[in-house]
Parts: C-alpha cells; sequence; structure tokens
C-alpha cells in the first residue's frame, strides 16, 4: 500500500511541475445541473418513476461495469458472484428474470434465462443510462415486472479529431485499457470505443466456511481459527469493441450505425466450500457477442418516425474439467450455447398541439436458439448429448395518449400487447397521472397503476432435465405513489428529492425447485406480494468560487413475501421473504471538488440475505448484512499539447469481510490508479 501510495504522491507532483498553468480550470467555476423551479415537464414522463445516471457517475474510471455503477447509485439490487463474475440487477424485490434491459432500443437480455450480466457492460461504453421502475416499464417494453434499464450511446459532440487513451493499474495485478477515437464534422460523427481488461484475480479472503484446529505440543486442540485463502482459479480476460457512426442530412433525417463487439474468457473462482487443488480441475466460461443496429429517424415539427432492425450473436461455452486420479484432466460438462436474433422496431410521435402527445411502437425480435451440454459418462465412456434446439418469435406494440389539459395536471394512457412464440398475453393497460401541488418547490404527485405479464424463458420451457413446458404466465398488478420536490437558487445550490410507494401482486411466479429424481424443475407458485418505499436525495452546493460539494443518496425498503399455497408438507415459505431480496438497501455519494482537484466517497448498504425460502438461519441459511466504502481522488492538468487527469483509488476502504452469493468470496481493501490523455490536435 505504501508503494502504491508514494507512486502517486510522485506522479502527481511531476506533473503539476511539467504541466502549463491551470488555463481556465479554476476561473471556469463550476456548472450546477439545470434547475427548473416550476415549468413544463415533457408529456412523454407523465407520472414517470425514473432515476437517471449522470455522465460523472457514468465515467468515474474504465475498470467499473454498470454491474458496479448500479450499485452505488440507484435503489436496486446488485448480485454479484465475485469480481469480474455473473452480475444480475433487480428492482423492488422482484427477481433478475423480472429487469428488462434495452441498448440502443434493442432489449438485449439472454432468451434462454431471461436475465442479463451487467459485469460485462463497461459503463465507459454507456453514454446515457436510464431506470425506469415497476409501471413506468410499461412505456418501454413488457415483462419488466420490476423495472427496466435503458441504455444507450449517443453521437459525439466534437468537430475534427479526438482522441482520449486512459491507462489504469490496480491490486492484484489488474491492468485496465481505454481507448477512444472520434472524428466529427457538419454531417458526419464516427466514434471507435476499445476496453480490455485482464486479471489474475487471485485476491485474499478469510474463509469462514472452514476451520483449522490449533494443536499444542501433545497434538492436543487448543484453539480453531479462519483460514486465510486465496480467489483460485479467477482469472479473466475481457475484450470490448463499440463502433458508431452517424450522418445527419441537417434537413430532419439522421442515419445510424453501431456494432458492439464482445470476446470474454473467465476462469469460475473455486467455492470458499471446495477442498480441492485449484490444479486438479478447469472451469472455465467464455463468449462471443456481436450486437449490430442499423437506424434512421426523421423529425418534423409536430412528429417524428425512426426504423431500427438489428442482428444479435452470442455463442457461450463453459468447460468443467477435472483430474479423475490419473494426471489428466477429463471434461465433465461440456455445454455450448449459440443465439442469433434478428431485430426489427418503427415507432412515431405525434403533437398535434402542447396538450396532446401520442405515440406509437412496434418491435419484433425472431431468436434461433441452440443449445447442448455434452457430458462424459464414467461406466462405458459413451457421450451423453442433452439440450434443445428452438425458434421463438417475440412481438411487442403499444399505442400511448398524453394529455396534459392545463401546467399542473398530465394524464397517460398506454396499452400494451406482447407475443412469444404461440402465447399472446392479455392487453396490457396502464395508467399514469401526475399534478403540481405547489409551484413553490415544485412539489409534484405521480401516481400509477398497471397490469403487466412475463413470458417463462426458453430455458424454463425446455433446459434438459428439468424444463417444463406447460409453465403458465407470470402477471403482476402494480400500483404506486409518490412526490417529488425541486428547488435551487442560480449558481448557489441546487436541492431536490423523491419518494414513491409500490405495491405489486404476482401471479404464477416461477421458480426452480428440487424434484425426487435429483434434478431442479421449474413451478409456478401461487402468489408473490412485493411492496415497499423507493426514496433519493440531491443536493449540490457552490460554497465559493473554488469550492463545490455534492450529495446523493437513495433508500428502499422492499419485503418480497411468497403468498402462495405450500408446495408440500415441509414446505415453510410461505409467508416469508424470498431468497436473495434485501428487506433494506442504501447508498450514499458524496463529492468533494477543489479547483481541478475532486474526492469522491461511496458508500452502499445490504441488509441480511436468506439463501432458502424457508428464512432458516441455522449453517448456511442467510448471509449477514454489509457495507462498502470506495474513495478516490483526481486531479486535472491542462497543457499545450492536451488535457491530463491522475486518479487513485481505494475499494472497500475498511476491509469488509462480505459475501453477495453464497461461497463467493469478496476481495478486501485494494487499491487502483488511472492515468487520462487527451491530446490537442
Amino acid at each position: 500500500m505504501k508503494k502504491v501510495v508514494t507512486i502517486f504522491i510522485l506522479l502527481l507532483t511531476t506533473l503539476n511541475m511539467h504541466a502549463q498553468t491551470e488555463n481556465d480550470w479554476s476561473k471556469k467555476g463550476f456548472k450546477l445541473g439545470e434547475v427548473t423551479v416550476w415549468g413544463r415537464k415533457p408529456m412523454k414522463d407523465i407520472g414517470v418513476q425514473q432515476t437517471r445516471l449522470d455522465s460523472l457517475s457514468l465515467k468515474e474510471n474504465i475498470s467499473l461495469s454498470m454491474a458496479d455503477i448500479l450499485t452505488f447509485n440507484a435503489p436496486v439490487f446488485v448480485k454479484s458472484y465475485g469480481r469480474a463474475t455473473l452480475s444480475t440487477v433487480a428492482f423492488r424485490g422482484t427477481s433478475p428474470s423480472h429487469t428488462q434491459v434495452t441498448w440502443n432500443g434493442m432489449r438485449i437480455n439472454n432468451p434462454m434465462l431471461g436475465m442479463t450480466d451487467f459485469s460485462m457492460i463497461p459503463s465507459y461504453f454507456i453514454d446515457d443510462a436510464s431506470l425506469l421502475h415497476g409501471t413506468s416499464s410499461v412505456n418501454e417494453t413488457g415483462g419488466g415486472l420490476g423495472g427496466l434499464v435503458k441504455l444507450s450511446t449517443t453521437p459525439a459532440t466534437v468537430d475534427g479529431m479526438k482522441m482520449q487513451y486512459v491507462q489504469g493499474i490496480g491490486s492484484f495485478k489488474t491492468f485496465d485499457e481505454f481507448l477512444r477515437l472520434t472524428v466529427g464534422s457538419e454531417h458526419w460523427k464516427t466514434s471507435t470505443r476499445i476496453v480490455y481488461q485482464s486479471s489474475p484475480n487471485e485476491y485474499k479472503y478469510r474463509n469462514h466456511d472452514k476451520k483449522e484446529n490449533i494443536y499444542d505440543d501433545n497434538h492436543h486442540i487448543i484453539g480453531r481459527y479462519y483460514p486465510t485463502e486465496k480467489n483460485k482459479s479467477a482469472s479473466y480476460k475481457d475484450f470490448h469493441l463499440l463502433q458508431e457512426a452517424y450522418y445527419n442530412t441537417l434537413k430532419g433525417d439522421r442515419l445510424g450505425m453501431n456494432a458492439w463487439f464482445i470476446y470474454s474468457n473467465r476462469e469460475l473462482p473455486m467455492l470458499t466450500t471446495d477442498y480441492g487443488d485449484e490444479k486438479a480441475f478447469e472451469n472455465r466460461q467464455r463468449e462471443n457477442t456481436l450486437r449490430s443496429i442499423l437506424s434512421w429517424d426523421h423529425y418534423k415539427e409536430s412528429w417524428k418516425l425512426g426504423v431500427k432492425g438489428g442482428y444479435i450473436h452470442t455463442w457461450m461455452g463453459y468447460d468443467y474439467k477435472r483430474d479423475k486420479g490419473n494426471g489428466i484432466l477429463e471434461t465433465m460438462t461440456h455445454s455450448r450455447s449459440l443465439v442469433n436474433t434478428i431485430y426489427g422496431q418503427a415507432n412515431g410521435d405525434y403533437a398535434p398541439n402542447n396538450q396532446w402527445y401520442f405515440t406509437s411502437y412496434l418491435s419484433a425480435n425472431q431468436h434461433f436458439v441452440k443449445s447442448s451440454d455434452k457430458k462424459v459418462t464414467t461406466t462405458d465412456g459413451d457421450n451423453a448429448i442433452v439440450g434443445y434446439n428452438k425458434k421463438q418469435t417475440e412481438l411487442s406494440g403499444s399505442v400511448s395518449a398524453k394529455w396534459r389539459p392545463n401546467e399542473r395536471i398530465g394524464m397517460s394512457v398506454v396499452l400494451r400487447e406482447e407475443m412469444f412464440g404461440d402465447r399472446w398475453s392479455p392487453v396490457i393497460p396502464a395508467f399514469f397521472f401526475d399534478g403540481v401541488l405547489s409551484n413553490a418547490g415544485n412539489i409534484t404527485v405521480k401516481a400509477s397503476i398497471s397490469k403487466n405479464y412475463k413470458f417463462p424463458t426458453l430455458n424454463d420451457l425446455y433446459f434438459l432435465p428439468g424444463g417444463n413446458p406447460n409453465l403458465k404466465n407470470e402477471s403482476g398488478f402494480n400500483y404506486e405513489a409518490g412526490l417529488s420536490f425541486a428547488i435551487g437558487k442560480e449558481n448557489k445550490y441546487t436541492f431536490s428529492g423523491s419518494a414513491s410507494w409500490f405495491d405489486q401482486y404476482i401471479d404464477d411466479w416461477i421458480i426452480w425447485l428440487p424434484t425426487t429424481k435429483g434434478f431442479f424443475s421449474p413451478k409456478n407458485i401461487k402468489q408473490v406480494h412485493a411492496y415497499g418505499i423507493e426514496s433519493r436525495l440531491d443536493y449540490t452546493r457552490i460554497l465559493s468560487k473554488d469550492w463545490m460539494i455534492r450529495l446523493d443518496g437513495t433508500y428502499s425498503w422492499t419485503p418480497s413475501i411468497n403468498k402462495g399455497e405450500p408446495m408440500s408438507q415441509a414446505d415453510q415459505s410461505v409467508g416469508k421473504q424470498l431468497p436473495y431480496v434485501p428487506k433494506h438497501s442504501a447508498t450514499i455519494n458524496g463529492r468533494l471538488s477543489y479547483k481541478s482537484w475532486s474526492f469522491l466517497y461511496k458508500w452502499c448498504y445490504y441488509s441480511e440475505r436468506y439463501t432458502m425460502s424457508s428464512n432458516d438461519k441455522s449453517l448456511t441459511g442467510h448471509l449477514p448484512d454489509y457495507f462498502m466504502s470506495n474513495i478516490s481522488l483526481d486531479k486535472e492538468f491542462s497543457a499545450k499539447w492536451g488535457d491530463l487527469n491522475v486518479k487513485g483509488v481505494i475499494n472497500n476502504l475498511f476491509d469488509e469481510e462480505y459475501l453477495s452469493v453464497l461461497s463467493r468470496p469478496m476481495p478486501g481493501i485494494n487499491f487502483e490508479i488511472f492515468v487520462s490523455i487527451k491530446p490537442k490536435w
């Protein structure tokens, strides 16, 4: 640690001596976000409960994925299997498969699993991110019983050629690199982004699932302790390439192309309960994914039209090999999945006047999925191949009408229809309302009510062994209400906040349960009642010409209770909190800026999570609550040849010992340094 701090201080000192004067860094002052104390809100946002992430959060550092960003900036539960492993996001006491995710309008949930791995989304690849909570997701897509995460990229605003290069070095021999090249003219905007991340990922942790004996000279046990171990067989190499091009005719038309390629090679680390030798097995997951979109947008004074077409190709391989005692690794699991998706979308908006706003939307996804798992038997040496090969069509369409009869009141109605294979959902209705209670403080009340449906995933229906083609659709009835306010004084401060109550009943919730045949199979349990509170506060103040402070925080209380009938006489899950759903979660972010210096403190908290549906705390039945603290300090430099930023980061500041998922260890205190260079051509 001392070496890292010393190098960081020397680097700052050297750069400060050689950099030119700070130019306008300290003279420009600070620009606060726009605060409208009272005024007309966008018609499309009537009654919507939304969390929007700003660029400071998204571009904090290149080592962060969207899982890391959401952990510290949103009232959601991020379930992580460890550093650089699967990370999923769940809203309001629901499951990760109830969270829909779109990238530039295209749904990117895996059709086999129904969820998205947010650890595979670099935050530096996202320019705009927002969360639509509960009912609000119906405005964009169906199936989001919990909510929707909207991710998108935007055309670069620069003219001429610009470049940014960032190098990151961290604990555990971790290296992160980012490069962006942009070229802009009056009509054309192109951007190329590259991220490469690698690490042996061998960090130490205290293993609370094992105990070692302490012996005296007579070999009598005189004590026990938890051993310190390494996170073994957990290396990773991730490569991301994002190419974009936009052409604007300046006459109301814009053409766009987005192509995102992912290559990932990750080892899956040993469990804390594994007593084996890491050299005696190989546990590896690989992925190649291409997401591509072509778009055309046409704008007129009172209406606009958009058309998109896209293609997704994903190949995933999982291999598990183990030494059977002869020194040779034998293949135990050889799983391969191939997903090809063709995507199309058309949407139109029409605003005949200041009181009415109409939208229509239609999208189609055609999935071609092949999943196979070759298992090598130990009896006669034959290979048994199991899996499925399916084609699946998804359709989604909606129309909406938004009405604002006066400056204080707005109402919206959305009707949506969904199709999955040969299954059609009933019409999905949603109603939204907002009204300004007081112009002083822009105090606004919001309310909404909706019905929503979630289709089973392909694995739910066809996975072998265990798939259940007789599953019913999950359906949710949701209502919510909330208040928000925003006050401020130009060039002085801004203060805003919101709080909302939500209540949702989900029928035919799908859960995988063990069978008497030794494998798991999905079933519809009768009903889940998810309810609670979400709140947020944001405060920014300019203390003086050179000083600014910014604080924001979130809190959520999310009971999620199984209200179904017992599945058997031994079923103790009825009336209990669902597994891996924390009742309480909170985040706090504080940023203090002085001229070209910036200090950031981040804190998040999750309450205890049960690992069993019975909420039994014995043995490994629950994971204790934990909090996490990260800090960073960065300095901006400006010279004739370019702009430079140097940042130091300390993660897990208080060396917290915690687990997000049972038997999956998380790293203790660790360090990172980043250097960003933007040449001036």
